[in-house]
């Protein structure tokens, strides 16, 4: 078992009408706001309206910055830290899912500084302070409201990186299944994914954690089972329950002790899919697991028949996988490269696997397996 250290400060409120106590909670770090939203949804659905009532009750007054897409990008990011710095805001706000929260984290650094976020990605300049930082979650999928990183995308350059620091820990989260009751069935799905990616990446983390691992299994049980109830049920509170909760734990820290941090090979490879073609997060995700699990098989042999046997009662390495693959293609999420309706290029993907060192922290990836790991996400499986 690897040593490990568990720190995480963000205190959760999870329920019905959780957010209804949120105005003095957040008043309670200052009047003057930044909310940060998406494009649009929160205020079709009446999410947007609620929040807003309760920080007017509350005294607040309040800046708003939207329209952050699903793979957000740095220079949303500078342009709500330079309304954050002009409009002297106290504390950001964050309504939204996984795209809103690590926007908002890195406008909580940003806020402080005067120069662009992608240099925090870049490691050009170093952290020293950060506005406080709330979070009202509407999708659940990406855990982020419960940890300390942030994912941004680079348009320019093709780049997608992470970013984590101690100072972008939520002060509070808020989540209320109720509020995710309308996400469409897409993005519950490509939640789902996201989900099982999360506590796999942990799985296939550096060290022996019996009991961890089995908390991860059961976290890709649960998230498995409850999410094709919920597609099938959309409007299904308790289930959205299950799904939040599964998401929360798949990456607040809990799956990672005495495991190392995890591999995150996969999301290195779904990160590349994303930042070329706009593909959602969840959908890379389903598309490069099986693939990587494929690469890895021989090695991790052991490591996936004990998961397969557990989740699936597979009798082998490669049931395994194309169990998992079926699962997703169950939930209608794609596995291969061919099935997104974005023109890809092969060449293109390796291209950008092999300039950006694509890899993993524990199981690495060499420059041949580059070439194997793009044929594999095109042609779903090589004999």
């Amino acid at each position: 078992m690897e040593n490990f250290k568990v720190y995480n400060p963000t205190k959760l409120h999870f329920g019905k009408d959780v957010v209804s106590k949120s105005g003095k909670i957040l008043s309670s770090f200052g009047h003057r706001v930044l909310l940060i939203y998406g494009r649009g949804s929160v205020k079709k659905n009446g999410i947007y309206q609620t929040v807003i009532s309760e920080l007017k009750s509350s005294g607040c007054e309040i800046f708003e910055y939207g329209g952050i897409k699903s793979n957000p990008v740095f220079e949303d990011v500078d342009a709500a830290a330079a309304l954050a710095r002009e409009s002297k805001v106290d504390v950001i706000i964050a309504l939204g899912g996984g795209s809103v929260i690590d926007t908002a984290k890195m406008v909580a650094l940003t806020a402080c500084v005067t120069h662009s976020s992608w240099d925090f990605f870049t490691h050009k300049k170093e952290v020293k302070k950060a506005l406080p930082l709330m979070c009202i979650l509407t999708l659940a999928a990406t855990g982020t409201e419960m940890n300390p990183y942030a994912v941004i995308q680079n348009d320019v350059t093709h780049e997608k990186r992470s970013y984590g620091h101690p100072l972008i820990f939520p002060k509070h989260s808020f989540l209320d299944p109720a509020f995710t009751l309308s996400v469409p069935y897409d993005y519950t799905a490509y939640g789902i994914c996201d989900v099982i990616a999360h506590a796999l990446e942990a799985y296939f983390g550096k060290g022996r954690a019996d009991l961890t691992d089995n908390i991860i299994i059961e976290i890709v049980k649960e998230t498995m089972h409850k999410g094709k109830l919920l597609l099938s049920n959309l409007q299904n509170y308790d289930l959205r329950a299950d799904i939040m909760l599964a998401a929360t734990l798949a990456l607040n820290g809990t799956t990672t002790y005495g495991k190392s941090y995890g591999d995150w090979g996969v999301h290195s490879i779904g990160h590349v899919l994303s930042s070329l073609y706009d593909i959602p997060h969840g959908a890379s995700l389903s598309i490069a697991y099986p693939a990587w699990l494929r690469l890895h098989k021989e090695k991790l042999s052991d490591k996936i028949l004990f998961l397969g046997e557990k989740l699936m009662n597979a009798a082998n390495v490669e049931e395994t996988i194309e169990k998992l693959e079926q699962f997703f293609r169950t939930i209608k999420c794609p596995v291969s490269l061919n099935e997104i309706p974005q023109k890809t290029r092969k060449s293109e993907v390796l291209q950008q696997l092999q300039r950006q060192k694509v890899n993993g922290y524990y199981h690495k990836i060499t420059d041949n397996d580059y070439v194997t790991l793009a044929d594999l996400m095109y042609a779903g499986h090589i004999n």
